[in-house]
């Protein structure tokens, strides 16, 4: 046994102890906070008596230890400061410390940027594979609006699954499904039903994203910050066509048009395996502006009964959402906005050759400036957005001024490109590129009211709004060729339909939308 009298200093404190172990402290009084250069936790200065020569034999071997500790912690701190002094950083990646939901995000808009590659690059292939299997205008026209087909019917039931399983599980699900038909298509294309089944695949697989990205983004995201996310993720989408336009060419040129898809369908591949591993977490502000509870079906897996999936799909209150006007706005504006986007995107390079004068090569480089500069508006809008509404401005306000700005511009464009004005091809060009690149402001308008009104039932409701937005996809580029035929006025035939549903759309927006939360409860 020892009596001992120990001086204890540690980080923050000063004691002085009488007795067998430092239990039996006197008075312990606070002397400094930053810890002692040379131990890692506490320094004792010790005087003890000790009763037999083993006794202090341990207390020595004892001291030893502590000292030894002490030096490898010592080394170890100085290598930290030493790396931090010439710049190291030991958390890499740079994302390691983001957000969960930045990386959510971030992952989505790739998935979309894949989206938009694998839709365009039919676009551009097709002319060389009509030549190869020697398809009539008809038949390359059956080929390219079989996408839609599957676009349209995937809509409603993308939204369903999206409410049920959650949207991170329907967007997996997506890209894969549309990521191995685009591969498949090289197989497949001298077999016309084999095709167009593969490309309904491809619409199917890309129908479904969007409302299990409105659902991820209604679920994660702050009111505050929902502009900007609903804007960086479908803003992937023109990043996507610019991509897709710009390497499809020399990929064909140099290896062929199978290519495209191969290496297109490839890289969807790849994002599924990688976004297994980006983790979805309970983030610590969702409790705060999560307004609905957590159903039952979220729980569900993917061998959920049919018994029960059918309750699920009743449990959502159809009728309660054709009751409300804001729901009809949002129709009829995402039916407007499509056709002039879907007819522009179909027709414009055609335009460019024909009317305007460009040859082939630059009506390809012409067509991929309005997506690229919708990229640049894109953040100017979502941010003038959340900024307009973190100031105290009304949300619903917010969201119909950037829909105007969204039909209005591209209507006054399409206006003076058809007047006989005297203008240059490049003129008309760039008044066009202006146009359709501020429509992007729907991003921060219309696409952001479904959030708004119902995060519960976000990804539903835009099911219901794309299905409807589907249409011009089908109908619209038809008709427009029809008209083209008839008038031999291009004036007529896709600036004149444009421009009234841009028009219409502003009318009914204005009149009818509303962004404030509504609850949808079923009537009894």
């Amino acid at each position: 046994m020892a009596a001992r009298i120990i001086l204890n200093m540690d980080r923050n404190f000063f004691s002085f102890s009488y007795g067998t172990n430092v239990k039996d402290s006197i008075f312990r009084t606070p002397v400094r906070k930053e810890p002692l250069i040379g131990l890692p936790f506490k320094k004792i200065l010790d005087f003890r008596v000790l009763c037999s020569i083993k006794e202090r034999e341990r207390e020595n071997a004892a001291e030893k230890q502590l000292i030894a500790n002490g030096v490898a912690v010592d080394a170890e701190l100085k290598e930290k400061e030493n790396h931090d002094k010439v710049g190291f950083n030991l958390d890499w990646p740079p994302w390691k410390n983001l957000p969960q939901r930045y990386k959510l995000i971030g992952s989505t808009s790739l998935a979309f940027v894949v989206c938009n590659m694998d839709k365009v690059n039919l676009s551009i292939a097709i002319i060389p594979m009509s030549h190869q299997f020697g398809w009539n205008a008809s038949m390359a026209g059956l080929v390219q609006s079989s996408f839609f087909w599957g676009y349209a019917l995937s809509q409603l039931p993308g939204g369903w699954l999206a409410k049920t399983f959650g949207g991170r599980k329907v967007l997996e699900v997506g890209v894969l499904v549309w990521s191995l038909a685009t591969a498949l298509v090289p197989i497949v294309a001298g077999f016309m039903p084999g095709l167009v089944f593969s490309r309904i695949l491809v619409g199917i697989g890309e129908g479904v994203s969007p409302s299990a990205a409105t659902d991820m983004i209604a679920r994660s995201i702050p009111v505050e910050e929902r502009s900007r996310a609903v804007s960086f993720v479908f803003g992937g989408l023109s990043f996507g066509s610019v991509l897709g336009l710009l390497l499809a060419p020399p990929l064909i040129e140099k290896y062929g048009w199978g290519s495209v898809f191969y290496i297109f369908g490839s890289l969807g591949i790849a994002w599924y395996s990688i976004f297994q591993f980006v983790e979805e977490e309970k983030l610590p502000f969702a409790a705060a502006h999560q307004s609905w509870p957590q159903t039952a079906a979220m729980n569900k897996s993917w061998t959920s009964s049919l018994k029960d999936l059918g309750g699920s799909l009743t449990d959502v209150p159809w009728k309660e959402f054709f009751k409300s006007k804001a729901v009809w706005a949002m129709i009829y504006t995402h039916f407007c906005g499509s056709w002039g986007h879907y007819t522009c995107l179909s027709w414009l390079p055609t335009y460019f050759s024909e009317e305007l004068n460009l040859d082939l090569t630059e009506a390809a480089w012409v067509s991929v400036l309005p997506p690229l500069a919708s990229i640049f508006v894109t953040s100017i809008a979502s941010q003038l957005a959340d900024n307009l509404i973190s100031k105290g401005v009304e949300t619903t306000v917010v969201r119909k001024i950037c829909q105007t700005i969204a039909f209005m511009s591209p209507a006054t464009c399409m206006i003076l490109s058809s007047l006989d004005l005297g203008l240059s091809p490049w003129q008309v060009v760039s008044i066009l590129t202006g146009g359709l690149a501020l429509s992007s402001f729907a991003l921060s308008g219309l696409y952001c009211t479904h959030q708004d009104i119902s995060p519960e039932y976000a990804s539903v409701l835009l099911g219901i709004t794309n299905t409807v937005g589907a249409v011009p996809g089908i109908v619209g580029v038809a008709l427009t060729g029809y008209l083209l035929d008839s008038t031999h006025s291009w004036g007529m035939s896709l600036f004149a339909p444009s421009i009234f549903f841009y028009l219409t759309g502003t009318i009914v927006w204005l009149a009818l939308a509303s962004s404030k939360p509504q609850s949808f409860s079923k009537s009894d």
